[in-house]
């Protein structure tokens, strides 16, 4: 028997996000068609043997996240569960506090998946590792350049036993090229580690200390554990912790410009793994280049022009003479005759009027491009907003003939000319 844990966070968390997140709980934002964590809870359910899929965070479980559990629930006919905690308790505090859920029934093992990573999910392949040579720890891993290595959590393995003898979070210098994707499988025996972090916690009395870069702000006590720095870089070279390499697609999905790289992955995933939800070149329809996702209400004028890498949401109007490419369109966009959207998120419900142009610069996070802009670097240089993808907030209005360049313009504007380098408020 075995389940699995899908670490979803919380409103606190993926500010970086905004103003995509202050419609939709991030782990809800559709990343190629479907709602981000559904490629996690697919890939768990294709494992024989899960009994349970649970998510741990501390957003308010409110309608759009009570309608994904139940349609999942359906979907994939197995139990999926959100589990609230009280207060942000770090990437190991809700696993040591829901633990006895977690081990309810008696698990072989679990999963540990954080919710803002896209990955193939090599599930079953970690589980074979692990049933052959058990420990408490096994962690998904993945090479990196070494530049961008220092963005990561770092492993130095032994190479014959894969032991992870050394683990650092985000050195400040090379430390191994080897990096953590923030996918997991624990024994049950794991969560004792987690015990001791607890009750360190409550002897030292460690109250309100920041949590660092990427949780500041975020209340810390006893309960609060942080997996990377508190259990992993304790334990290395203990023989608990081990590695399991994967050479199959990776990427952290911490903003808006990493949710339009983890869309196109996931798009050419598609092509091994859901061959249906790729739209094809058919007489009559748009004209199909690479890979797009077009939902089935959409409505796409034929002399359209679509891709590579666009997904197309539920109830969005395409009209005749448009050129997508490179751009996620969110449920009831409108875009008008002879728009052109490139390298773009254009919000829900929003309108691009006639001959206008949105567009942005790419920003992959590919951690073996060492020329990458990464998710932790700032959006601005010497005041200005540096070079990035566009993003339309829900309900904006674009007119015609204008250019949105390079901008990010919150919901419910009505713009009224063009925008270079700007945040529009």
């Amino acid at each position: 028997m075995l389940k699995a844990v899908i670490l979803i966070g919380g409103p606190q968390k993926g500010t970086r996000f905004r103003p995509l997140s202050f419609e939709v709980p991030k782990p809800l934002f559709p990343v190629a068609g479907v709602p981000m964590i559904q490629h996690h809870i697919e890939a768990c359910a294709q494992v024989p043997g899960m009994q349970e899929i649970l998510l741990i965070g501390f957003y308010q479980p409110d309608e759009a996240l009570t309608r994904f559990l139940e349609a999942a629930q359906q979907e994939f006919n197995l139990p999926v569960r959100y589990l609230q905690e009280f207060a942000p308790l770090g990437t190991g505090g809700g696993l040591y506090h829901f633990r006895d859920q977690i081990l309810a029934g008696g698990p072989e093992a679990f999963f540990v998946l954080n919710a803002d990573v896209c990955s193939d999910f090599p599930l079953s392949a970690m589980l074979d590792a692990h049933r052959r040579q058990p420990h408490p720890f096994l962690l998904l891993g993945t090479t990196a350049n070494r530049t961008q290595s220092l963005n990561y959590g770092c492993i130095v393995e032994n190479p014959q036993t894969h032991e992870v003898l050394h683990y650092v979070e985000k050195p400040s210098t090379f430390v191994s090229d080897v990096i953590n994707c923030g996918i997991y499988l624990f024994s049950p025996e794991a969560l004792r580690p987690l015990g001791d972090v607890f009750r360190r916690n409550q002897q030292d009395g460690q109250l309100c200390l920041p949590l660092g870069e990427d949780s500041s702000g975020l209340w810390r006590g006893a309960g609060t554990i942080r997996l990377e720095q508190d259990v992993f870089s304790a334990l290395a070279g203990q023989g608990q912790i081990y590695v399991y390499l994967t050479d199959g697609i990776w990427s952290q999905i911490k903003s808006a410009g990493s949710a339009l790289y983890a869309s196109r992955l996931y798009l050419g995933q598609y092509q091994l793994t859901h061959p249906e939800r790729l739209a094809k070149h058919t007489p009559g329809g748009p004209r199909i280049r690479g890979n797009v996702y077009i939902h089935p209400t959409a409505k796409v004028a034929p002399s359209a022009v679509l891709g590579p890498n666009v997904s197309i949401g539920e109830g969005v109007t395409v009209g005749e003479g448009v050129r997508l490419r490179e751009s996620i369109i969110l449920h009831g966009a409108t875009l008008q005759e002879h728009t052109c959207v490139l390298h773009s998120i254009v919000g829900w419900g929003s309108t691009v009027g006639r001959w206008a142009r949105v567009e942005g610069t790419p920003n992959d996070p590919n951690p073996n491009d060492p020329r990458a802009h990464m998710d932790s670097e700032s959006l601005f240089k010497d005041g200005k907003l540096l070079p990035a993808i566009t993003i339309l907030g829900c309900r904006v209005r674009i007119p015609a003939e204008v250019l949105i360049l390079n901008s990010i313009v919150l919901p419910h504007k009505e713009l009224s000319r063009s925008f270079t380098n700007q945040i529009i408020l």
